[in-house]
């Protein structure tokens, strides 16, 4: 599985509204208006600036400056510990150093802080994803599995939609394959919003993966999946279609 750091879990943006129709600026100048102002807000002891001016550095991939910021205040805020722990992990703005990512998301995840609490699921799913990469920590499929099961908190749509997601593949091609519990997870991911998980579901209801076969509801998951953007169930459709010979359809469908 191709596994990627879960983003930081929170609300809104990281740029404060710089005062003006957003369509009148241009996005360089925008981003000055909100360094100016975080600036201002920092020098006035907002404490909840110094992450905004992180966030926002991180957000547009300056991520050494970025850093820097979060450093400052990691041992107060844990949003910028998060972000430090993805940082180092996956080496943005600094060279990779898996075993201190892992440290940064095990703080969060043991932590009794109310602050950490929206965390603590992608917490999971991000020390998952290390277990079952072997990457910081010893690797153990079995650990990766508890992790993302604390992580998808048994389909809470607030919780990690990926660690979800992540369970569904998991479950489908691994030591520890059940194509039943694959067919549960990407069902609780897909319910969620998760697009690869609606593919997934497509391909499952069309050969009788885990759940009975049932065609119209796989076409009903590929259509829809396809329509999104997914390549994957665009392919299958093509495949079904193509070995029906509806050569037109297949071949529409293949032009997208």
């Amino acid at each position: 599985m191709n596994l990627r750091s879960d983003p930081l879990p929170r609300a809104g943006s990281a740029q404060p509204a710089p005062g003006g129709p957003a369509e009148n600026c241009s996005r360089a100048a925008l981003f000055a208006k909100a360094e100016k102002l975080l600036a201002k807000r920092t020098a006035g002891g907002d404490p909840l600036a110094r992450f905004l001016k992180g966030q926002l550095y991180y957000e547009e991939g300056l991520y050494e400056e970025a850093l820097i910021q979060f450093e400052k205040i990691k041992d107060t805020d844990f949003q910028a510990m998060y972000q430090l722990g993805v940082m180092h992990y996956d080496g943005l703005g600094t060279k990779e150093d898996p075993e201190k990512g892992v440290e940064y998301m095990k703080k969060i995840l043991d932590s009794d802080s109310p602050k950490a609490r929206h965390l603590k699921f992608a917490a999971a799913y991000n020390l998952g994803r290390a277990y079952y990469e072997g990457y910081g920590v010893k690797q153990s499929t079995k650990e990766a599995e508890r992790l993302w099961l604390i992580a998808a908190d048994h389909g809470n749509p607030k919780a990690s939609v990926k660690a979800q997601n992540t369970l569904g593949m998991l479950y489908s091609a691994s030591v520890l394959k059940d194509l039943k519990k694959a067919f549960f997870w990407h069902s609780e991911a897909c319910g969620n919003g998760n697009l690869e998980s609606q593919g997934a579901l497509g391909v499952m209801y069309l050969y009788g993966q885990g759940i009975c076969q049932n065609t119209k509801a796989a076409l009903e998951c590929l259509r829809e999946a396809a329509e999104r953007g997914n390549i994957y169930a665009q392919g299958h459709l093509v495949e079904y279609y193509y070995n029906r010979k509806f050569y037109s359809t297949a071949a529409a469908l293949a032009k997208r």
